[in-house]
C-alpha cells in the first residue's frame, strides 16, 4: 500500500486483516481536513462494528483523525453534520457511496480520497451489488488515477478473478499463512434411522443441542432461514425457560434496535446463545463467542468457515462450528464438508456480465452528480472488469433509454430523466422529482415489499413480506421476533398485533430462503459414499448414518461417482422416475421440467415433479417411454436452450425476473418514505411494462437481460450443460423398487408437502414408512430389485 499498490488480501477470520489494511490507509495519510479512506462493508451490522475498531488505535497513531459510519441506519443529524466537516475516513455500503455520488458537488466532496477498502469482497462479488461497486470505483479513479483499491476475504475459491475484477490488472495477492486451528465436528443423533426426510430429526436435536449450549459460556446458533431460526428459537426456550433474556433472536426482518440489542449483548458476554441467520456471518467482531452451532447442512464451504470463524475470532484462538443434521442424509454432508474445508476446495465465485439495470441507473446517478460527456463515460465504464466487453450499441441504448424512455415511452416525461445541456455537452437530470425519486432507490437489493409488524400500543417487532400477511385473517396466530402473536388488522401498510392466547401459531415463509447445495460439496458427498460402497466406514458420521445407507444398498443402490442411479417405482400415485445427477436444487428445477417434456413428446403424458440437492423424482400418470434414457438421449444438449425454454414457463419467470430489474433501473418506483407503494402495485406496474416492451419495443434490452437471467441464475445454464454432459457419459445403473428407497423417500415426502395438509401428510407417510421398513426387513434376497445397467452413449 506504501507502494500505492491495489491488491486483495486473503486470509483466515480473526487473523488481523482489518488492522493490516488499516495500518496502511494511516500510512498514506495526507495532512488537513477532508475524506481520505472510504470502507466499503456489506453490511449495516458489519459497517457499525468496524467504525469502532477502525477507531480505537486514532488516538495513538492520528490524533487528527476520526472513522465516521454512513449507512440506511444512519440518522439525517449525522448525515448533515458529516456534510459540513467530512471525518478522514468513512465506513458506508455500495449504495451510500452511490447515493454520495449522486450529490452535485461529489467530486469535490471526494476530491481527497486516496485508499478505498472493500470489506468481504466475496460477500459482494457475485452479485448486481459488486457491479455497483466497480462502476463507483471506476468513477473514483476517473477522479483519481493513483487510487489504492484493496479488497479483503477468508472464503474464496478463485482468488486471481475475483482480485482481477476489483482491482484490474497488475494487482498484488497478499495471503495470509496463519496457521489457525479449524474444528469442524457433528452432534450425533441417537436414533438416525433407516430412513429419513427433511427436518426429520430436528425434535430429535432439541435435547443436545441445549446441553451443547449450556456447556459452553456464549453460542452462536446459525440457521439457512429465518423460518428456522424462529423455530429454533422457540425450542430452545421451550426446553429452557430459564434462559429467557439471556438468548436471543436475530435475523435482518428484526427491527434495528432489536438487533443492535442483541449485537451489544453477544460483544458484551451477556447472551447465553443467539440464533441468527447470515445476518451475523460476516466478519462481526464477537470475542467472547466460543462455540458455533450450526443446525442443518451449511451447503457450502465458503459459507461454513465463515460461520465457523465467529467463534475464536482471534489470533491463536482455535475456531469451532458443530454441525447438527435435521435429516440423515445431512450427516452424510456433515462428513463431506470437514473434509471439503480441511482440502481448501472453497467455491468460486464470478461477477454478472455488463447488467444493463445497472448502467441504467448508473447512468442516471452520475448525471445528478454533476453531469457527464457520453464518450468519456463510455470508456470510464469499460474500464469497470464487468463492463470490459460493453459495446457501443449497449451504452447508446442505455443512454437513449435514460433520455426518452426508449422506443416505447417517449411521451411520458418521467421516463425523460436525462437530458444534454448545449452550453456544456454534459447529460444531467433536468427534473427535481426525477432526482428525488432516483435517489430514493438507488441500489440493487430488491425484495418483495414489506409491512411493519407493530403492536397495536404502537412498539415496532420488525418487519414481514407482505404476501405473508395478506393470507391471514384476523385472529390468526403466526409466530415472529420470537413470539407467538395474534393478527389483528392492517393499517396503513403495518400489520398491527397482540400478544396470543395460543402457545403455537404459522412460521412465516420467507421467499428465497433455500439454498443450493454446491458443486464442491456435491463432489465431496459422493466421494464418500463412493467409500461407503466399498465398505470404508471412517467418520463418525457415517457410522451414524449406516443403517440409511446400508438399506439403501439393499433396497437399491447407492449413487456415487462413475454411476448414474435411477429408480423405478410404481404406486397408486402413479410411475416414479428417480434420478440422482447430485447437481443441486437450483439445477433439478429445471432438469426436471425438461426431462419431463422430453418424455412426453414420443407420448403425452401428465406428470408431477418434485426436487432436492440429490436428485428428482418425475411421476407419470401413464407409464412413461423410457426408451430416452436407455440410450442416452434424454440427456442431449444438442439444441438445449430450444429445448429449455419451451420445457419451462420461460416467459412466467422471465416476467418475475423482470420485475427486479425493472425496480433497478428506476422503471418502477417504490413510494416515498411513509407511503410505500404496495406489492401489488408494484407487480403492476412492472407488468405493464413487460407487456408494453413485448408488443411495442422489441429490441428493448431489458427484457433480453430478464431472458438471460432466468437462463444464467434461477436454471444455472452452464451448470445444467456441465450436469447433463455427465449423465450422458455415466453408464446407467437402472433398479426397479418394490417399496421407496431412502434416497427416493424425501422426494416423495418433498412432493406430498406441497399438496397436503400436515395431517393427511402425516397419514401418508407412516403407510410410505411401514412398507418401507417391511421390506428393509424382509430377508436377504426376498425383495431383491431388478437392476438393468447400459453402456454411456
Amino acid at each position: 500500500m506504501a507502494a500505492g499498490r491495489s491488491g486483495l488480501l486473503h486470509a483466515t477470520t480473526g487473523s488481523g486483516k482489518t488492522y493490516a489494511v488499516w495500518m496502511g490507509a494511516l500510512g498514506r495519510a495526507r495532512p488537513g481536513p477532508g475524506l481520505q479512506v472510504l470502507w466499503l462493508t456489506p453490511m449495516r451490522a458489519l459497517a457499525a462494528d468496524t467504525t469502532r475498531a477502525l477507531n480505537l488505535p486514532l488516538p495513538d497513531l492520528a490524533p487528527t483523525w476520526q472513522a465516521g459510519q454512513r449507512t440506511g441506519d444512519t440518522p439525517s443529524a449525522e448525515r448533515a453534520r458529516q456534510e459540513r466537516r467530512w471525518p478522514a475516513a468513512l465506513v458506508t455500503t455500495p449504495e451510500s457511496l452511490s447515493l454520495m455520488l449522486t450529490r452535485e458537488h461529489a467530486r469535490d466532496e471526494l476530491a481527497g480520497v486516496h485508499t478505498v477498502i472493500v470489506d468481504e469482497w466475496h460477500e459482494l462479488l457475485a452479485s448486481k451489488r459488486g457491479t455497483q461497486v466497480q462502476l463507483a470505483l471506476a468513477r473514483l479513479r476517473r477522479w483519481h488515477p493513483g487510487l489504492v483499491v484493496w479488497g479483503l476475504s477468508a472464503t474464496l475459491g478463485n482468488l486471481d478473478e475475483a482480485m482481477a475484477t476489483l482491482c484490474g490488472p497488475g494487482g498484488q495477492l497478499v495471503r495470509g499463512r496463519i496457521d489457525k486451528r479449524l474444528v469442524i465436528d457433528t452432534l450425533l443423533p441417537h436414533e438416525p434411522g433407516r430412513f429419513s426426510w427433511g427436518g426429520h430429526l430436528g425434535a430429535q436435536m432439541q435435547q443436545p443441542v441445549v446441553e451443547e449450549i449450556d456447556k459452553a459460556e456464549t453460542t452462536l446458533v446459525f440457521t439457512n432461514t429465518r423460518s428456522q431460526a424462529e423455530i429454533w428459537y422457540q425450542l430452545l426456550l421451550e426446553a429452557r425457560p430459564d434462559w429467557a433474556g439471556v438468548v436471543a433472536l436475530h435475523h435482518g426482518s428484526l427491527d434495528r434496535e432489536t438487533r443492535d440489542w442483541v449485537e451489544r449483548g453477544l460483544k458484551d458476554g451477556r447472551l447465553k446463545a443467539v440464533v441468527a441467520t447470515s445476518s451475523l456471518d460476516l466478519g462481526v467482531d464477537f470475542l467472547p463467542v466460543e462455540r458455533v452451532l450450526q443446525i442443518g447442512s451449511a451447503k457450502g464451504v465458503a459459507r461454513l468457515l465463515q460461520r465457523a470463524g465467529r467463534s475464536g475470532h482471534a489470533p491463536g484462538r482455535a475456531s469451532r462450528v458443530t454441525l447438527v443434521p435435521t435429516n440423515t442424509l445431512e450427516l452424510v454432508e456433515a462428513a463431506a464438508a470437514r473434509h471439503a474445508a480441511l482440502a481448501g476446495q472453497v467455491e468460486s465465485r464470478s461477477a454478472p456480465d455488463k447488467p444493463l439495470d445497472v448502467l441504467v441507473q448508473h447512468l442516471v446517478t452520475v448525471a445528478l452528480g454533476g453531469g457527464f460527456d457520453a464518450d468519456a463515460l463510455f470508456d470510464e465504464v469499460r474500464s469497470a472488469p464487468c463492463y470490459a466487453n460493453l459495446t457501443r450499441a449497449e451504452f447508446d441504448w442505455a443512454l437513449a433509454f435514460v433520455e426518452r424512455g426508449g422506443d416505447s415511452l417517449g411521451a411520458y416525461p418521467e421516463y425523460h430523466r436525462v437530458q444534454r445541456d448545449e452550453a456544456t455537452g454534459l447529460w444531467r437530470v433536468p427534473d427535481r422529482g426525477i432526482a428525488r425519486r432516483h435517489r430514493l432507490q438507488v441500489g440493487t437489493i430488491v425484495a418483495d415489499a414489506t409491512m411493519t409488524v407493530q403492536w397495536m400500543s404502537g412498539g415496532k417487532l420488525g418487519s414481514i413480506e407482505e404476501s405473508f400477511i395478506g393470507r391471514l385473517s384476523p385472529g390468526d396466530h403466526f409466530v415472529f421476533a420470537g413470539r407467538v402473536l395474534e393478527y389483528v388488522r392492517t393499517q396503513d401498510m403495518a400489520a398491527l398485533v397482540r400478544k396470543a392466547t395460543k402457545p403455537k401459531g404459522i412460521v412465516p415463509a420467507w421467499a428465497g430462503s433455500r439454498m443450493p447445495l454446491s458443486s464442491e460439496m456435491a463432489n465431496a458427498v459422493q466421494a464418500l459414499l463412493d467409500a461407503v460402497d466399498r465398505g470404508e466406514v471412517v467418520d463418525p458420521e457415517l457410522q451414524a448414518a449406516l443403517p440409511m445407507l446400508a438399506t439403501q444398498q439393499r433396497l437399491s443402490l447407492l449413487p456415487r461417482p462413475g454411476r448414474l442411479l435411477a429408480e423405478t417405482l410404481v404406486s397408486r400415485e402413479g410411475h416414479h422416475l428417480f434420478l440422482y445427477p447430485f447437481g443441486g436444487r437450483n439445477v433439478h428445477i429445471g432438469l426436471a421440467q425438461l426431462l419431463a417434456w422430453r418424455l412426453a413428446r414420443s407420448r403425452p403424458n401428465t406428470f408431477s415433479l418434485s426436487v432436492n440437492d440429490y436428485g428428482l423424482e418425475i411421476v407419470a400418470a401413464e407409464p412413461p417411454d423410457l426408451a430416452p434414457l436407455h440410450d442416452g438421449s434424454l440427456f442431449a444438449t444438442h439444441d438445449l436452450m430450444a429445448d429449455v425454454l419451451a420445457s419451462l414457463n420461460s416467459g412466467a419467470l422471465a416476467q418475475r425476473r423482470f420485475r427486479e430489474i425493472a425496480r433497478v433501473a428506476g422503471l418502477v418506483f417504490g413510494g416515498y418514505p411513509g407511503a410505500p407503494k404496495s406489492l401489488k402495485q408494484l407487480q403492476a406496474s412492472s407488468s405493464l411494462f413487460w407487456e408494453v416492451f413485448r408488443q411495442y419495443d422489441r429490441g428493448n434490452r431489458l427484457l433480453t437481460q430478464a431472458e438471460q437471467e432466468v437462463l444464467a441464475q434461477e436454471l444455472d445454464l452452464s451448470r445444467l450443460t456441465a450436469v447433463l454432459k455427465h449423465m450422458a457419459r455415466t453408464p446407467l445403473a437402472l433398479v426397479t423398487l418394490n417399496t421407496a428407497s431412502p434416497f427416493s423417500l424425501p422426494l416423495m415426502v418433498e412432493r406430498l408437502r406441497e399438496r397436503l395438509s400436515t395431517e393427511k401428510l402425516a397419514d401418508r407417510l407412516a403407510r410410505l414408512l411401514a412398507d418401507a421398513e417391511k421390506a428393509a426387513q424382509e430377508p436377504s434376497g426376498a425383495s431383491r430389485p431388478r437392476r438393468a445397467r447400459r453402456r454411456p452413449t
